[in-house]
């Protein structure tokens, strides 16, 4: 059984339910958890607010909206533990999914959400994390070594130079910081966590959206049972090597 993360609100919705589909689809169980243990929905502007005249370069994909209205319907979903419950031993991995809007700071400032994911670290679980999910992974230190989870392994995120900056630099006139979750990039501050720069793998230059039929696209970094991914365009890609991860640690 697998456990994902979410925030009261606001989390990308292709981030959460693609993986959540693959997983579904392998049969694998999934059980959500969100800050008080109840239904957390994703970002609005991402389902269906939109992003104007940018919506076809910004907004969901049809494919993975529908995936994502597939998952809130599903009992899972609807039924989801709060952090302070969950038993990590109950669980065999953990996905933490990303998002922009302010609702992820209820994830990403969690004490208890950062316990959880030390526990599978600890437990030398598999873990994955995309986009702003893996700051969280950032901010979990490990009190043996004083160090984030994250000391010592390469990992990718969200890239400021060719997505968050650009994204943010299109809607700021109206949309002011949506895109700019915290005043440091997620990029800057996850670089901070780790032994060298050179452990952040950026990926080809140019980033393409990746799809079902076209896994390749995407980009992901595997450091051991870590696995890591920079945004929506790598989620296909991303859930399908995380079912493979999770079907070799079970044979």
């Amino acid at each position: 059984m697998i456990l994902i993360l979410l925030p009261s609100a606001d989390y990308d919705p292709t981030e959460s339910s693609v993986p959540w589909q693959a997983l579904r689809n392998a049969g694998i169980e999934v059980r959500f958890a969100t800050p008080q243990g109840l239904p957390a929905h994703a970002d609005p502007r991402l389902v269906d607010i939109g992003f104007g005249l940018l919506s076809s370069m910004l907004m969901t994909r049809k494919a993975d909206l529908d995936s994502y209205k597939q998952m809130i319907e599903s009992d899972a979903f609807r039924q989801p533990l709060a952090y302070a419950d969950v038993d990590t031993n109950q669980f065999e991995g953990l996905l933490i999914p990303g998002g922009h809007a302010k609702g992820m700071h209820t994830l990403l400032e969690s004490t208890q959400s950062q316990q959880i994911a030390l526990q599978f670290f600890k437990a030398e679980k598999p873990v994955a994390a995309v986009c702003h999910g893996v700051l969280l992974l950032a901010r979990t230190l490990d009190p043996d070594t004083g160090r984030s989870v994250l000391f010592g392994r390469k990992v990718t995120a969200l890239l400021s130079a060719t997505m968050e900056m650009p994204a943010w630099l299109m809607t700021a006139a109206w949309l002011g910081r949506y895109y700019r979750t915290y005043k440091q990039t997620v990029e800057a501050e996850v670089k901070t966590a780790l032994a060298s720069n050179s452990d952040f793998i950026r990926g080809p230059l140019i980033a393409k959206r990746d799809g079902a039929n076209k896994l390749q696209t995407g980009f992901v970094v595997r450091d051991g049972q870590l696995l890591t991914a920079r945004w929506p365009g790598d989620c296909h890609r991303f859930a399908a090597e995380w079912v493979t991860m999770l079907q070799a640690t079970q044979r």
